[in-house]
């Protein structure tokens, strides 16, 4: 191979590799390579993926996946926000009101749901390594997978709401999952969680410490898997279980009573009232009510009421409902002027519309669950009949 072939190869938004385990099973190695961006998700890396998931899905050789991110700082930071951010204001500029007309949000939208969907759904096991930054579209990632890693540098969040947008990416789904109020408190704050709390939450199995990740994929290639899905994700359970140790307790759960408090009842208002009004030393709850006092009123409203449509639906209808949601944001909501102001002009002055949760009640919420597509013609409508889908109940 030419040096310039190794560049061409370097610069790839997804590195794959395939490797031989003891029986000559092989395991399949997705690598995110954007580390100059934290791994931010891209479309074509969501092409890439697509593409190879499906593939290694179906084939009989490969015994399991793992899923994994470049560079030290993190496994995916997000999305891509600078393309979405082009796409929308290029389809305001023309002047269109159609969610339909933005050609690149439905694509991006409609490839990262597939991805992440048919990473929940798969029957193999994914081992996913959720070290450092994993937010927004890496949890996206990550959640689906059967075996969920995090390390002592791992730092998750749901920071949708400083954007203009909301927990996406199955977030409606995964986060009333999350132990008592706690998944509504992090829709609304923001606030960021390490690797214990992480599993608190749900949303990671294991702690392995990042300096044991290299033994780690050199034990999978010593396990003589078989062709039984079931019997993968055992023999997978007990050789992570071999390299786990404990990870600390993490604000969440230390915390879990009061934020339970904090967000109980069915009146977003007084939720959000009861948290800023808290009088608190403690650094994370500072920080969790500084994000929420700022961020956008509408995206508050909008994870809310998600939350509670999605209230015992099917993951499929999740993402068919938020993806309906997401285009509304990119058309018409507050979700370019976040991106502007965190990432743009970076003045870090969001005008928010609405500009108060007063003004983003229910009712305002509405419009932004209403589909331009019959049920059946729904960009989505096929996500059950593309996978092997797991129980997702």
């Amino acid at each position: 191979m030419s040096r310039e072939t190794d560049v061409r190869v370097e610069e790839a938004p997804v590195l794959f590799e395939e490797r031989a385990a003891a029986n000559g099973t092989r395991i399949g190695i997705a690598t995110l390579n954007s580390p100059r961006t934290l791994n931010g998700f891209s479309l074509p890396m969501a092409h890439l993926l697509l593409e190879r998931l499906r593939a290694w899905s179906s084939d009989d050789g490969i015994a399991l996946i793992v899923l994994q991110g470049a560079g030290e700082k993190a496994f995916c930071a997000g999305g891509d926000l600078h393309s979405l951010y082009r796409s929308m204001k290029a389809h305001r500029d023309a002047g269109s009101t159609d969610i339909r007309d933005n050609a690149y949000a439905l694509e991006f939208f409609d490839v990262e749901y597939r991805v992440d969907y048919l990473i929940h759904a798969c029957r193999k096991p994914i081992l996913c390594w959720g070290h450092g930054i994993v937010m927004g579209g890496g949890i996206g990632l990550m959640s689906g997978a059967s075996h969920r890693v995090v390390s002592e540098r791992s730092k998750l969040a749901f920071p949708e709401i400083t954007v203009g947008l909301f927990p996406d990416v199955g977030g409606s789904w995964l986060l009333q999952r999350v132990p008592g109020n706690g998944g509504l408190f992090l829709a609304l704050t923001g606030a960021l969680l390490n690797a214990g709390d992480a599993i608190h939450a749900g949303l990671a199995d294991v702690h392995v410490a990042e300096a044991r990740r290299a033994d780690v994929l050199d034990a999978l290639l010593q396990v003589a898997w078989s062709g039984d899905s079931a019997d993968s994700h055992a023999r997978l359970d007990v050789l992570l279980q071999s390299f786990a140790s404990d990870a600390p307790a993490g604000p969440l759960s230390t915390h879990a009573a009061l934020v339970d408090d904090l967000c109980a009842g069915e009146d977003l208002p007084t939720i959000v009232e009861r948290i800023t009004a808290l009088q608190t030393d403690d650094g994370w709850l500072q920080a969790a009510q500084k994000t929420l006092a700022s961020g956008a009123p509408g995206s508050a409203r909008l994870a809310f009421e998600l939350q509670r449509r999605c209230a015992g639906a099917r993951l499929a209808d999740v993402y068919r409902l938020e993806y309906i949601a997401a285009l509304h944001c990119a058309a018409h909501g507050d979700f370019a002027e976040g991106i502007r102001a965190l990432l743009v002009d970076k003045d870090r002055t969001p005008h928010w519309q609405p500009a108060t949760l007063a003004a983003a009640s229910a009712e305002w919420a509405a419009g932004f669950f209403d589909s331009p597509w019959p049920i059946d013609q729904h960009p989505l409508a096929d996500l059950e009949a593309t996978t092997a889908e797991r129980n997702l109940a």
